[in-house]
């Protein structure tokens, strides 16, 4: 199986084995998990794209206005000329929506839920940079692309571990080291979430850090009921025709309860919402403005493609699909559609292909089902037309 082959992203260890001894339990180093990595982008290139209105970037200056200042994006190019020489750290978000050459890292992941990657961010730091020891309550990879970082770890974490006084940043007050590795281009290091971490760079140096979505228990609920009341009348109420006579009129019966909990079922338990709710959640963008169709009829986009036009996913967008007991689910940037059993494979395409075209598509442009939903992911902009 697949599963059980050796894979360098993981030190030559296998998927199962990482997820059945790491995952979400321990960190691993891995020394050149993408030997002699170099970054396709510059530390140059990183701080031009913090200058971008649209692109998310903060910050962090160790001895600012105030220790471990936090300044927020976009930056002019004369903050950067007011800098100290050392103990800062810029972090651009969500680097793979914008440098594609970033954006296929996440193909070395594979062997995880696409759907559950978060994005790529980018850090730059001088020496001694940094953003303090902290945690966070998600998986992430910290691939080392330019210069060295030494990273320590140590405790595992909770809302109720000490943190500094601080109105912006999460820094642990009390940071209990127990490992630690300086990280050369092409080595990574997996954390656990909540496993307190704290990377402090030795020279000019860029990580990447692969990030996973994790919603927590109170967004899953505070969202899913959102979502389900949509779809209750305001007659569906709290009823009891089964009241018997109070002893005491001032008690809520346990029996209360129990209708109470009957009716929140009847909707918290139906497969189909949930799964439909959860689909659109973890496919919603980071950035839903960057994912904007355009206004283009069936015959156009049947008579582009048969002339060699080729359809990419918004580098936005995110995808994923799943099966229901009446046909296929397509999850699309926060969308979802119902979709004929005939189209799994065309889904599959559309969720792992790099391009989309005449020579792949062939016998789905002749499926009115199939050029239809190429028609609604272009109007909606999750696909786009690839520059010429």
């Amino acid at each position: 199986m697949t599963s059980d082959i050796p894979l360098q992203i993981l030190g030559g260890i296998s998927a199962r084995e990482f997820l059945r001894d790491y995952w979400q339990k321990k960190p691993l180093l891995i020394r050149q998990a993408i030997p002699g990595y170099q970054s396709p982008i510059t530390p140059d290139e990183l701080a031009g794209l913090s200058l971008e209105e649209e692109v998310e970037s903060r910050l962090v200056i160790e001895h600012g206005d105030r220790p471990w200042e936090l300044r927020r994006g976009p930056f002019e190019e004369s903050t950067y000329q007011q800098l100290p020489e050392k103990d800062w750290t810029l972090l651009v978000q969500s680097v793979d929506q914008l440098v594609p050459e970033v954006g296929e890292l996440v193909e070395y992941f594979g062997f995880l839920p696409n759907w559950r990657i978060d994005d790529i961010m980018i850090s730059f730091a001088t020496p001694g940079g940094g953003v303090g020891p902290h945690f966070d309550n998600y998986d992430v990879f910290l691939l080392q692309a330019h210069g060295h970082r030494r990273w320590r770890i140590g405790q595992m974490c909770d809302s109720d571990s000490p943190l500094l006084e601080h109105p912006d940043l999460r820094i642990l007050a009390d940071f209990q080291g127990t490992d630690e590795w300086v990280l050369e281009p092409g080595d990574m290091l997996y954390l656990p979430p909540r496993l307190a971490h704290f990377g402090t760079a030795e020279d000019g140096c860029m990580t990447y850090s692969v990030g996973f979505r994790a919603p927590s228990a109170a967004e899953v609920l505070t969202h899913f009921t959102d979502f389900l009341a949509q779809f209750l009348t305001d007659e569906e109420r709290y009823s009891d025709p089964d009241l018997q006579p109070a002893s005491d009129p001032h008690q809520i019966q346990h029996d209360a309860l129990d209708r109470l909990k009957a009716l929140l079922g009847e909707h918290m338990n139906d497969e189909r919402l949930l799964l439909t709710w959860f689909g659109q959640f973890m496919t919603e963008p980071r950035y839903p403005e960057r994912v904007e169709g355009e206004p283009v009829e069936q015959d156009e986009l049947l008579a582009a493609l048969q002339d060699g036009a080729v359809l990419v996913r918004n580098p936005s967008a995110r995808l994923a699909w799943s099966e229901v007991d009446v046909g296929l689910l397509l999850f699309a940037s926060g969308q979802s559609r119902l979709l004929p059993g005939h189209l799994r494979e065309l889904l599959k395409q559309l969720c792992s292909a790099q391009a989309l075209h005449i020579d792949n598509l062939g016998q789905w442009l002749a499926d009115e089902d199939g050029l239809n939903l190429l028609l609604q992911l272009v109007k909606q902009g999750s696909l786009e037309f690839a520059d010429e």
